[in-house]
């Protein structure tokens, strides 16, 4: 009876220091809803999710080595992968709180001393010891700070996988609009040709008497206006190389290509539910660890004004002299147990829990736009898709009537039934559409590189 009696006194006492724990307010309600489908659907989509290289989904080696060759020497990955070894020890060492702390001291002493008579004399004490101290985690508090350093681990971890994604997909989406620039810089290179073919024969006809000095000049502007497309062209191209070549980790310089951008096709359209982007994006993982890891420090907070309880052991071996140090010292031994609590603070520990409190509304809103966002990047890219194959249909007939165009206009031209100026509007308008054709192709293919990004890339969460 005395020990029952004993026991629910120590319950009490327990439920009533657990009473002198801070208050914590209760945390926002979720505005957050899934969508049950996307607004934009894709025909001819795969049954299958995104792949984890998904790069190599564009069958371009050259593409899949510079990607590869990103991922291990981009600088800020290095940074990335060197910030998730540092909170990785982190761990440890918070950890290390939740386990006995060992020191060992030796420290052998020689004084001089007055004795009572005033004469000095020497001593000497030699002297060993350790000191084992605990302290036991009663409330949580120690495992809490633990759990959020390995929350906040496992967000930077996420946080060097959002990164190698947006890497991958920023070297894809520069590769892709380098091939789309090298295959603009061809389309004007032999027009340009063309146009200088055409200037030398309006010239020769302008000579003879045949066609106006209008006309002539008309297609030596042509020919300047289309020389002077190269040049700029050639410039971005150099600047693009340099970009890959740094994002790659390596000094500027060319870039080796691979697939044309004729023979290069966007893969299918992978699948995937709204629902399943919250285990897919690196960077909704890392905005909910972040969380994770307030709540547990928010708890750690919490839990300062409870006492504290520690253990500690002291033993060690002395005596004043060496001999007898060595060989049989005097045995000295002290335990203790100490519980300590904060009486007044000031409302210090309040104050902190709300603070934190309001640091768990701000990961709740942060975790929640990371989920809205990626909701609105990835139908952004789905939409981005239809439309952009939408309006290559309509290229390809604008393409189509231009080309018509040039072909009567030319036999017009050569037959004396219109002048000059109408062929060279005619190839202007198809060299317009030419490279609308090109430049749709290559936004189609960075469209499908940035549903790739949005859709998580292949990660998966651990």
């Amino acid at each position: 009876m005395m020990w029952r009696g004993s026991r629910a006194a120590v319950v009490a006492a327990a439920c009533l220091l657990a009473g002198c724990a801070a208050t914590v307010a209760l945390p926002p309600a979720s505005s957050l809803q899934t969508p049950a489908a996307w607004r934009s659907a894709v025909q001819g989509q795969a049954g299958t999710p995104v792949a984890r290289e998904w790069w190599q989904r564009f069958g371009d080696p050259a593409l899949t080595a510079l990607v590869n060759k990103a991922l291990e020497n981009n600088g800020d990955l290095r940074i990335a992968r060197a910030r998730v070894a540092q909170y990785r020890a982190q761990v440890g060492v918070t950890a290390a709180g939740q386990k006995a702390n060992v020191i060992v001291d030796s420290a052998p002493t020689r004084t001089r001393q007055l004795a009572y008579n005033g004469v000095p004399y020497v001593t000497n004490v030699y002297q060993a010891e350790f000191q084992a101290s605990y302290e036991v985690d009663v409330w949580g508090r120690l495992a809490a700070l633990t759990d959020a350093a390995t929350a906040t681990y496992q967000a930077e971890q996420a946080n060097a996988d959002a990164a190698a994604l947006s890497i991958a997909a920023t070297v894809a989406s520069g590769y892709l609009n380098l091939r789309g620039l090298d295959a603009q810089l061809a389309l004007t290179e032999a027009t340009l040709k063309l146009r200088e073919e055409s200037a030398r024969l309006a010239q020769k006809q302008f000579e003879v008497g045949y066609s106006s000095r209008l006309e002539w000049l008309q297609a030596q502007a042509e020919y300047q206006t289309t020389a002077e497309q190269v040049p700029q062209l050639r410039r971005a191209i150099f600047e693009q190389e340099n970009a890959l070549s740094i994002l790659a980790g390596g000094n500027p310089g060319p870039i080796t290509r691979g697939v044309e951008l004729a023979q290069l096709e966007a893969p299918e359209v992978p699948a995937g539910l709204p629902s399943e982007l919250l285990r897919r994006r690196p960077d909704i993982a890392r905005a909910e660890y972040n969380l994770i890891a307030v709540n547990a420090n928010l708890q750690a907070t919490r839990d300062q004004l409870l006492p504290s309880f520690k253990l500690t052991a002291v033993g060690g071996v002395q005596n004043l002299k060496w001999h007898d140090f060595v060989n049989a010292p005097t045995a000295l031994w002290r335990l203790t147990g100490a519980v300590a609590a904060p009486v007044f603070e000031g409302d210090r520990v309040q104050h902190q829990t709300d603070a934190v409190a309001a640091q768990r509304d701000q990961a709740i809103y942060a975790y929640e736009n990371a989920v809205r966002t990626a909701f609105a990047e990835t139908d952004n890219s789905l939409g981005a898709i239809v439309r952009l194959k939408e309006q290559a249909v309509q290229n390809d007939a604008r393409r189509a009537t231009a080309a018509e165009t040039l072909r009567i206009a030319h036999n017009r031209y050569r037959n004396g039934y219109a002048s000059y100026l109408e062929e060279l509007d005619a190839q202007r308008t198809l060299f317009t559409a030419d490279v609308g054709r090109l430049q749709l192709k290559t936004r189609i293919l960075v469209a499908s590189v940035d549903l790739y990004r949005a859709m998580g890339g292949g990660w998966t969460k651990p």
